[in-house]
């Protein structure tokens, strides 16, 4: 998402748990990386962005982070919600008085045509950055198949910086 988002010309600000994963984040071309742990990150958005706020928000935790992505967010923004790791109860007061969007995403519930055209928007936007080298998967660690115990055991170490990937 840092790729893509730099590659279309936006400024990129991320949130990360360590400030290990914020150097890795700013080295793939984030503007600003916030440690989540350390700093309040509805305040560094904010400062961030001139007190304006994030015009798009991408999020895969939901839980407690949808109200407070919802108090960083820009008037008129747009929140993408990709994955839950965590429910959510929202006050939805923030995005009524911002006019935000919230919205789910996902391919499982789409259509073939609707999958066509999503692939058929990434061929012809995404697979030249690919192509050119501009953007690529961050591989963390790769483990055996059988030792798909191992990589689940890093991802919930929350240590790795990008994808396990499990080989046959």
């Amino acid at each position: 998402a840092i790729m893509l988002a730099r590659n279309f010309g936006s400024k990129v600000i991320v949130t990360a748990g360590s400030d290990e994963k914020c150097a890795a984040c700013r080295k793939l071309g984030a503007d600003v990386a916030i440690n989540y742990n350390t700093t309040d990150f509805v305040a560094a958005v904010k400062q961030a962005t001139g007190g304006q706020g994030a015009n798009v928000i991408l999020d895969m935790v939901g839980g407690p982070y949808v109200e407070r992505n919802y108090q960083c967010a820009a008037m008129d923004a747009r929140v993408s919600q990709i994955a839950f790791q965590q429910g959510s109860k929202v006050d939805l007061r923030y995005m009524s008085a911002r006019r935000i969007r919230h919205m789910g995403s996902g391919l499982r519930p789409r259509t073939k045509e609707e999958k066509g055209a999503i692939a058929a928007a990434l061929e012809t936007r995404v697979w030249p950055l690919i192509e050119a080298g501009k953007i690529r998967p961050i591989i963390d660690s790769t483990f055996k198949l059988k030792d798909a115990a191992k990589a689940h055991a890093r991802l919930e170490s929350s240590q790795h910086i990008g994808k396990v990937v499990l080989t046959i």
